[in-house]
């Protein structure tokens, strides 16, 4: 598991929750798998308590689920909760967006030209991991020129529940989100055009819950009798 390896003594409890949350979300531990604390600190080499705190934060946010004096185990992909993720986590970057765009500078545009640049190839040599670190970086930006502080907890909160499914269709031969959307954003911002920004936000998150459709589809072939997941 490249994202479960020794971390430093700063934070532990922090540093312990993103290691697990990332390995779930990369699908190194994956959906219906039972974790277990003592095991996962002597991989990230801490002790168990903060793996406990990091459990507890990640049973919260939807990626482990508990049932006490029993197990805790990585939650299966749910359309419906990728479909509400997707809407909570699109709602905030529409919200940001809109803050941001007057406030862009120079070097805030050339961070996200720079970001799409590094998505574009990372989706061309099928690299979904950097894809998606590219997405994020771009996005962020947004955000962090929003200075809006609930609608980045939020976005930090619920998008590693898209982020899931988002890499599980890339890895069946899907694509990451174009990188043209992108350019179409980053146009708008440049032109100072709110409205225009927000709506290729909006264009881009409203994607996500295309995928959660589809995966609702999916899921639903794989019940009934002689579907592409029966027999």
């Amino acid at each position: 598991m490249e994202a479960i390896r020794p971390v430093g003594r700063t934070l532990l409890r922090d540093r312990a929750y993103e290691a697990i949350r990332d390995a779930i979300v990369a699908g190194e531990i994956e959906p219906g798998a039972v974790v277990r604390d003592a095991d996962l600190a002597e991989r990230l080499g801490l002790s168990r308590a903060p793996v406990r705190e990091a459990f507890s934060r990640l049973v919260d946010e939807g990626l482990l689920e508990s049932k006490p004096q029993s197990y805790t185990r990585v939650t299966p992909l749910v359309a419906a909760d990728v479909r509400d993720a997707a809407a909570v986590v699109g709602a905030m970057h529409e919200l940001v967006t809109g803050v941001a765009v007057p406030r862009l500078t120079g070097a805030d545009l050339d961070a996200m030209r720079a970001a799409n640049t590094r998505f574009a190839a990372a989706v061309a040599d099928g690299e979904v991991g950097l894809a998606l670190r590219a997405d994020d970086a771009l996005h962020d930006v947004l955000v962090r020129v929003s200075g809006n502080r609930a609608a980045a907890a939020t976005v930090a909160r619920y998008t590693p529940l898209i982020r899931r499914l988002e890499r599980r269709r890339f890895g069946e031969g899907g694509t990451c989100r174009s990188a043209g959307l992108h350019e179409r954003l980053i146009e708008a911002c440049a032109a100072g055009d709110v409205d225009a920004a927000v709506r290729v936000t909006a264009e881009i998150w409203r994607t996500l819950a295309d995928l959660a459709d589809d995966l609702a589809d999916d899921l639903a072939d794989s019940e009934t009798p002689g579907g592409p997941g029966s027999g």
